[in-house]
């Protein structure tokens, strides 16, 4: 299967089920920036149930912002917050602090442009998962594709109806089992185990 999909901020577990499964990745570069999509902002699972973290973006007059063009707003200290919501959702969690070396930098590190943001958030957790992260990139738009399976969707939050096995989350026994959030989530919760999760499931 080859596959188009959308480089997006610590993607959904969909997006890794999709990219877990592909013979080749091939990524959306020449789209226009869409807002309230997963593009800058992922979903975990906090001691009170589902928390968006959103990546702020500078704003612009342009009507049609390229994604590959959006900057990151640095006013305030996003990355801080964001990683103490993690600390907050996973520090009790299995694989937490194995993994929390390993992705700390995105953290602490100052991009310019949200998507080599993106982009090393997904080599990063590729690499925490086991899994080969190789892909290819657009040179141009396509409303429609035909070479592809075409995932850019799920970059849409509200359009993926994605549904998975449940997996043991640190607060499933207070709200139950989320479905389909970050891959962080997984990653946090199943560690190694979650790439054998990723390739056994449906889409």
């Amino acid at each position: 299967m080859n596959i188009l999909i959308h480089p997006t901020y610590f993607p959904s577990i969909s997006h890794f089920v999709a990219m877990a499964q592909a013979d080749s990745i091939t990524m959306e570069m020449e789209d226009n920036f869409q807002k309230q999509t997963n593009r800058n902002r992922t979903m975990i699972y906090s001691p009170n149930g589902i928390q968006l973290l959103n990546i702020p973006i500078k704003h612009t007059k342009e009507k049609h912002q390229k994604t590959k063009e959006v900057k990151l707003e640095t006013a305030f200290d996003w990355q801080k917050q964001h990683f103490k919501s993690l600390e907050a959702a996973y520090r009790t969690s299995p694989f937490f602090e194995y993994f929390e070396d390993a992705i700390t930098p995105i953290f602490t590190k100052k991009h310019t442009f949200m998507m080599d943001l993106n982009f090393e958030t997904i080599e990063i957790v590729s690499k925490c998962l086991g899994m080969p992260f190789q892909y290819h990139q657009t040179q141009e738009y396509f409303h429609e594709v035909t070479d592809f399976t075409d995932f850019r969707n799920l970059a849409n939050g509200k359009k993926d109806t994605s549904v998975f096995e449940p997996y043991t989350q640190v607060f499933g026994d207070k709200h139950g089992f989320l479905n389909n959030l970050s891959i962080l989530d997984l990653l946090f919760n199943e560690g190694r185990f979650a790439l054998d999760y990723l390739k056994n499931q449906t889409l």
